[in-house]
């Protein structure tokens, strides 16, 4: 093989690669430039001016809004690179491929960090007219929208950056509030008041999506009901040993005790009655009590309250349990007037257990999901309790925990179940104090476990009976739009079983389960920053009233108007009652709504002001891809499908893409705390941008990721092989052009191999992008590239394009490497942007030029040649006897090159035999020279045992003299005319 140390004078005949791009890549100083570029000429509205004029069908993913409150963190870089991924190579096959980024710039969070300042400032939020406080607001996530849009546009992403959406634009509000009005118009919308997640801190409720869970350390408390009444089939079963027995419930949320309306049971548990008959000196428990438990957890129920020693007096059974009543704790105690002094049912529920506890479930339907079901069921809601305020605090109502008369809150203080900071308040202590006071509690402890905390504030939350707004999602519509169901609840699942495809197949099962369990939707928050719930309630009327709720269209095209051209803070200026009723109704007779929406709701709009609205939306107003995050099946997905499912009939998507959460490379969660975190910047300055983009399409994103130092450097020389192998085929070309292209059919067997592979990998790289599929695109296209490329097919054909003349066979390379340039650098330019934009650049300079602005080359179908590949794919496992038998030679020193071996090859399979002496097999094993023979291999050959059958190598030292160009060990160098070289090079020298 020759080489740059070749004699001098031969070594300027060669035809060594030329190329200026570097192996070194510095992409962290040199990919701003290139954005630049991009920008200078504006390939994306290039892009799309080329999709009308071409006549190209139509792609859109709609962007899933990040919040515009803070730097970007590494799940924004993965979700937006696999975004960029999609619509980029989409393009390239073929679709006009729209991109138009989004933010979700209301609701909380951004609430939260304008009422933060205001504390550092000693101002208080109250003080400061609400329209005020908007802008502030408004201004605040201005300001990040900026700042991250110029952080995702350092990361390659293209799109319309000029003019992304914005939920806090006027057009965006105007028809937040449209779609809103058209739940208020189709008779889904109603006031409710049953528990919802409740933040103490926030003062507000929060969505499901809103929640996270963390462990948290509660009290527990043994409460025992006295039995009053046994009645029904009961009292015909129940001895009088009842009436003296106390049913014993157990609960972790003690303030909800003052709350208790029922007590339940599961007809399925065993149940007993049980007598003390001994105890320790101390225990709120004496020798001959009766009570009633579930039999798996009696002993441990009455060991926790210091029974030495019980007995099991008899089974208690479901029929005797349904016919109780019994006295709520703090049933007649003095001071109470009789606040407490009402029938506590036995109620039965498919909630309760016996794996913990008691086996009876203290029911507050004020404060519980299950608890408030239970009465639904029943038709009680008659029965609910407002006892707890919107601080978590008991309200004054409340004999002995209300803040006028509590003695340990002191006048005019509440006592809290968390206080402004989400810690634990005083309510607990205080009502377990009460109970132990008048003999209502039998044992109590703390107990770590799961529980519900805000996300963005990170303290715990409770439930709370509060009016809030829903959305129906049984009620049957008469809307004209029931192909897919009557409720939105049929239209949802309908949709996600017929008309969208979900990658992995995992997210459907997840979200159908969602949506099939569901209670209502909760659309109200009690915050100032966000799109109002623009209806008004008539004066007077109860929710459940005909009449309440003001239904008209020329109130709401009003509202719609007035939004349209000032956005949604007019809701809240002096006189827009009167202005948007007047002529209509009587203004004086109603009430003016002033919660905002969940932000949830807003996000789930989009694809009414984004995909139907605008000109680079779609016609019908949906998406051919959402994608985000696992954690939004119950966030952007959900309230999409809810949203549309009750304003278009159907999903806003065809296809739902979702990836894992990204961890350390321990497969830890991401922490400050831990000092574990890796932010995109970090990754950026440090590899530039590309090698993130790679680690993107080298992970199966369906799942968690991780990422971490020693996981980029890997990533990092998957890169570097992949350059080097570009660099070859930009330095061999240097000299090609249209003339030296050959045709298929004319080509030697390798190139057409070669060419083979491509059309097999044309089909591989296709489906993979179009199933967003990246990982198994890069693996793919890298494999080949540094395998059957660099590792063989260049290793081979070095040699032809440095050393041979104008051949047929040197002009068949120079075509197929030609190929191979326009396959690997538009394949690969939706994952590495930059890199494959340096590529291309280095062979069509030019202004106007671009490797964004070309699409994939189409296939040749006569490339591809099962025969020859099945061939061919012998011949390389025969040159993997004769390297590996090469290399033993090598580590021995008996050789320090292949070129200085000319072995013998036993064959003993006749066809491969005649397919090696059908190709010029000694160049394809980088050998001077090759006997190939179908006698039986001696004794001594080297063989690949296990792994190639049937193939024996005996070595053997090339003879002649060392061509001097080509480094070939040759009998005939030295016979030319030019000294010191073969035939072939003294041809090649004229």
């Amino acid at each position: 093989m020759c080489s740059e140390t070749t004699t001098p004078e031969y070594k300027d005949t060669l035809n060594l690669p030329k190329t200026d791009f570097p192996m070194r890549a510095g992409l962290p100083n040199r990919e701003p430039a290139w954005l630049e570029r991009w920008e200078k000429i504006d390939v994306y509205e290039k892009l799309r001016a080329k999709g009308k004029a071409d006549g190209r069908p139509s792609f859109v993913l709609h962007d899933g809004p990040p919040y515009a409150n803070g730097h970007l963190h590494i799940g924004h870089a993965l979700n937006k690179t696999i975004k960029d991924i999609i619509t980029r190579s989409h393009q390239m096959m073929g679709f006009d491929a729209r991109y138009v980024p989004g933010w979700d710039c209301h609701g909380l969070p951004i609430e939260w960090k304008i009422e933060e300042q205001y504390r550092k400032k000693g101002k208080n939020k109250d003080e400061v007219p609400v329209v005020d406080f908007r802008q502030e607001c408004r201004a605040f996530a201005d300001e990040w929208v900026n700042i991250q849009r110029e952080e995702f546009k350092r990361l390659g992403v293209y799109g319309k950056w000029d003019d992304p959406y914005l939920t806090m634009n006027f057009h965006a509000e105007a028809v937040i509030a449209e779609e809103f009005m058209k739940f208020l118009m189709n008779g889904t919308l109603y006031q409710g008041s049953k528990p919802v997640m409740w933040s103490p801190v926030e003062k507000t409720a929060l969505a499901e999506a809103e929640i996270e869970y963390h462990d948290h350390k509660s009290h527990t408390i043994w409460v025992p009901f006295k039995v009053r009444i046994v009645s029904g089939d009961g009292a015909k079963l129940t001895s009088t040993d009842l009436l003296e027995a106390r049913v014993v419930i157990w609960t972790t949320t003690p303030w909800t005790i003052p709350s208790n309306k029922a007590v339940a049971y599961n007809p399925m548990i065993s149940y007993g009655l049980y007598k003390v008959e001994a105890t320790e000196e101390e225990s709120w428990t004496k020798p001959g009590d009766l009570y009633v438990f579930a039999d798996a957890l009696a002993g441990d129920a009455l060991g926790k309250s210091r029974v030495t020693e019980f007995t099991r007096v008899r089974d208690v059974t479901s029929e005797e349990l349904s016919g109780l009543t019994l006295d709520h704790p703090f049933n007649g105690i003095e001071g109470a007037n009789g606040f407490w002094d009402y029938d506590v049912p036995m109620i039965d529920g498919d909630h309760v257990t016996d794996d913990a506890g008691t086996g009876f479930v203290h029911t507050a339907p004020s404060h519980g999901a299950d608890d408030y079901e239970c009465f639904v069921k029943r038709n009680w809601l008659d029965r609910m309790t407002h006892n707890v305020g919107e601080e978590s605090e008991f309200l004054p109502h409340v004999p002995f925990f209300g803040p006028e008369i509590n003695p340990i809150a002191g006048k005019g203080n509440a006592l809290r179940v968390f206080d402004q900071k989400g810690k634990e308040g005083k309510a607990n202590t205080a009502v377990i104090n009460k109970l132990v006071e008048v003999g209502g509690i039998i044992a109590r402890g703390r107990v770590t476990h799961s529980y519900p905390h805000s996300w963005r504030s990170k303290a715990p939350v409770i439930f709370r009976n509060t009016p809030q707004w829903f959305v129906s999602v049984d009620k049957k519509l008469d809307d004209g739009m029931g192909t897919y169901g009557d409720t939105i609840r049929t239209r949802a699942l309908t949709s996600i079983d017929k008309l969208v495809k979900w990658t992995p197949q995992t997210g459907r099962n997840r979200l159908y389960s969602m949506i099939e369990n569901r209670p209502d939707w909760v659309l109200s928050r009690q915050r100032a920053w966000g799109v109002p719930l623009t209806c008004f309630t008539k004066k007077g009327l109860l929710p459940t009233d005909e009449g309440f709720l003001l239904r008209n269209e020329e109130v709401n095209k009003r509202i719609s108007a007035a939004f349209e051209e000032n956005g949604a803070d007019v809701w809240y200026e002096e006189g827009f009652k009167e202005r948007v009723l007047g002529n209509v109704v009587n203004p004086d007779e109603y009430e003016q709504v002033f919660d905002v929406l969940d932000v949830w709701f807003d996000s789930g709009s989009t694809h009414a002001f984004v995909l139907r609205d605008r000109e680079d939306g779609t016609p019908d107003g949906i998406a051919d891809v959402y994608l985000e995050g696992t954690d939004q099946h119950r966030g952007w997905f959900h309230s999409s499908l809810l949203q549309a499912c009750g304003t278009k009939g159907r999903a806003p998507y065809k296809n739902v893409v979702t990836h894992g959460f990204t961890l350390d490379e321990k497969g830890m969660k991401m922490s400050k705390s831990l000092g574990n975190t890796i932010v995109p910047e970090q990754i950026v300055k440090q590899y530039g941008a590309d090698i993130l983009r790679l680690w993107v399409a080298q992970t199966d994103y369906t799942a968690d990721q991780r990422i971490g130092p020693e996981i980029l450097k890997g990533t990092a020389d998957s890169y570097r092989r992949l350059r080097n192998t570009m660099r070859f085929i930009l330095g061999s070309l240097g000299d090609f052009n249209e003339a030296d292209r050959m045709h298929c059919r004319d080509m030697p067997e390798l190139e057409r191999w070669v060419l083979h592979r491509l059309a097999e990998l044309d089909t591989t790289v296709r489906e993979g992008y179009e199933t967003f599929d990246f990982s198994g695109v890069w693996q793919a296209v890298f494999n080949f590239a540094t395998v059957d490329l660099s590792s063989f097919y260049f290793d081979i054909r070095k040699d032809v394009l440095y050393c041979d003349g104008d051949t047929d066979r040197r002009r068949a390379a120079l075509t197929v490497l030609d190929i191979l340039f326009h396959r690997l650098t538009t394949w690969l330019a939706p994952i590495l942007v930059f890199t494959m934009e340096e590529v291309w650049l280095e062979r069509f300079p030019g202004e106007e030029s671009s490797v964004h602005l070309v699409d994939f080359p189409e296939a040749t179908p006569g490339w591809l040649d099962g025969d020859l590949a099945a061939k061919w794919a012998g011949i390389r496992k025969a040159r993997r006897v004769v390297t590996a038998a090469l290399e033993v030679q090598r580590r021995d020193k008996v050789i320090g090159a292949s070129l200085e071996a000319a072995p013998t090859v036993h064959v003993e399979d006749a066809s491969l035999l005649a397919a090696l002496k059908s190709v010029d097999f000694d160049d394809l094993c980088i050998t001077s020279a090759i006997t190939l023979s179908g006698d039986p291999a001696p004794s001594e050959a080297f063989r690949l045992e296990g792994e190639v059958e049937g193939i024996g190598v005996v070595f053997e030292k090339a003879e002649g003299q060392k061509c001097q160009r080509c480094w070939k060990i040759l009998p005939d160098v030295g016979t030319h005319s030019h000294a010191g070289v073969c035939g072939r090079c003294d041809e090649a020298l004229g």
